[in-house]
């Protein structure tokens, strides 16, 4: 049985609909019976499935969209005051929730595993999500990317359990009070809320304080989630459990071994040895599954089953995810934009990559708040491919800031010895690339704003 809509979430208008946040929980609502509408910027493949569900969704933003019955207006912190329908809810006097509130709702009642950090956290979710459903567990999820499989976002299942992503960025992670909390790894991102990385533990630190007592804490090997795991050690009520490849951690990745564009791994839990295929090359993406499969188990799955189930992960959209293949390239679209990140999935890409195949690189860097203060290590990265196109700075949210383009990335690559080119120009992409691609090359477009629409556009091109 579906939990209860509540009254203020019965005929809610999302304003943004088609993010990946917002459209997650208007499919969920849509699905449990509410009455959903909102609006996005452009027609999409998200606007579409919306549709499929029931919902209204009108392309572009106006204050007649809202319509004057609506329980709420749900808003993202990317939702600017200016809005007009945001404008015309408070005219009407209609409760504005945000997004983070949203999630919170939907969760209710229900069992919340919920993956957090810096990095990893799309890709973790979706590995426990699809390893639930293969077990027939029915889960509920709410993902920030597509699942390769069932091509969706977020799902309202039958099941007791609900595993969701959560948000770091604007603080909204803090909402939650999951059963089981993931925090992969934690670092200093997101200059327009945090200025210091000792204001990202302190944010972290208030995402755990939610656990409930007997809950549990999975934290990854990176030095940021051990000290996070330090800070709240105080907690004898808190199970934690470390995730990594010291022999000393509770749940040990005891091999990791690379099979071209998959790996296999093997998992020592509870004295028990558990051995599966991740459908995604990288050390970092085996280390996603070995703290998926710790959640997991901490919410009552056994571990032989749950490490079977995950070799059905196929793949979220954008992290690592093949597009295609012509004239003998094949062409690969990553979410990556900070420089960690950026810096594993371009590890991982050389090393399928081999010695035989190069790698070309089509990067667009997010936000201009991140290209300020991390530029400089934007362009180190970038030194691992063979070549590279930089595109113009995506603002996404933000206002431009003066003195920060580009330059700032490619200035910093050619100082590491990377081979980089401006690329001012996004429609003479597709053309560039296909002038220096040659069979076998691997081609990455690489960034969290519309890098990813040159995917198809490259392929085109490659086959002409």
């Amino acid at each position: 049985m579906a939990p209860a809509i509540p009254a203020a979430m019965e005929r809610p208008h999302f304003i943004g609909i088609g993010g990946a946040g917002m459209s997650g929980i208007a499919k969920i609502l849509a699905q449990r019976g509410a009455k959903v509408a909102g609006s996005d910027a452009r027609e999409s493949e998200t606007a579409a499935s919306l549709r499929a569900l029931g919902a209204t969704v009108h392309i572009g933003h106006a204050a007649h969209h809202l319509a004057d019955d609506s329980s709420c207006v749900v808003v993202s912190s990317a939702i600017r005051d200016d809005n007009p329908e945001l404008a015309r809810a408070r005219q009407l006097g209609v409760p504005v929730v945000h997004r983070s509130d949203a999630l919170a709702a939907v969760m209710r009642g229900l069992r919340a595993v919920a993956v957090a950090g810096t990095h990893g956290k799309t890709t973790t979710t979706s590995m426990l999500a699809v390893a639930l459903t293969e077990l027939g567990l029915d889960p509920s999820y709410a993902i920030g990317g597509d699942l390769a499989g069932p091509g969706t976002n977020a799902r309202h299942g039958a099941g007791d359990l609900f595993v969701a992503e959560a948000d770091e960025s604007d603080r909204s992670f803090q909402k939650y009070d999951p059963e089981v909390a993931v925090v992969l790894n934690v670092e200093l991102d997101h200059h327009a809320n945090y200025a210091s990385l000792e204001e990202i533990y302190e944010s972290f630190e208030a995402f755990v304080a939610k656990v409930p007592r007997g809950g549990t804490l999975v934290v990854g090997e990176h030095p940021g989630a051990r000290e996070l795991a330090a800070r709240v050690s105080g907690r004898p009520d808190l199970h934690v459990l470390r995730v990594g490849e010291a022999e000393g951690s509770d749940v040990w990745i005891r091999r990791i071994t690379p099979k071209g564009m998959t790996s296999e791994v093997s998992v020592v839990l509870d004295g028990r040895e558990h051995t599966f295929t991740v459908s995604v090359p990288g050390r970092h993406y085996a280390h996603n599954a070995a703290a998926a499969l710790a959640a997991g188990t901490r919410a009552g799955v056994d571990p032989a089953d749950l490490a079977r189930a995950l070799t059905a992960y196929t793949g979220v959209g954008r992290r690592l995810q093949l597009k295609g293949e012509a004239a003998g390239v094949q062409v690969i679209d990553s979410y990556a934009h900070h420089p960690t990140e950026m810096t594993a999935d371009l590890e991982a890409m050389r090393a399928a990559a081999g010695t035989d195949r190069r790698l070309l690189v089509v990067f667009q860097p997010h936000l201009f708040s991140r290209t300020q203060e991390l530029g400089t290590e934007m362009g180190q990265a970038l030194a691992l491919a063979d070549r590279s196109l930089v595109l113009d700075i995506y603002p996404a949210r933000e206002d431009p800031v003066p003195g920060v383009t580009s330059a700032l990335i490619t200035d910093a690559a050619t100082a590491a010895g990377a081979e980089v080119t401006p690329a001012p120009d996004k429609d003479a992409v597709p053309g560039l690339i296909a002038g220096m691609a040659r069979p076998g090359d691997l081609v990455l477009t690489m960034g969290a704003g519309d890098v990813t629409d040159l995917g198809p556009r490259i392929l085109d091109r490659l086959a002409d």
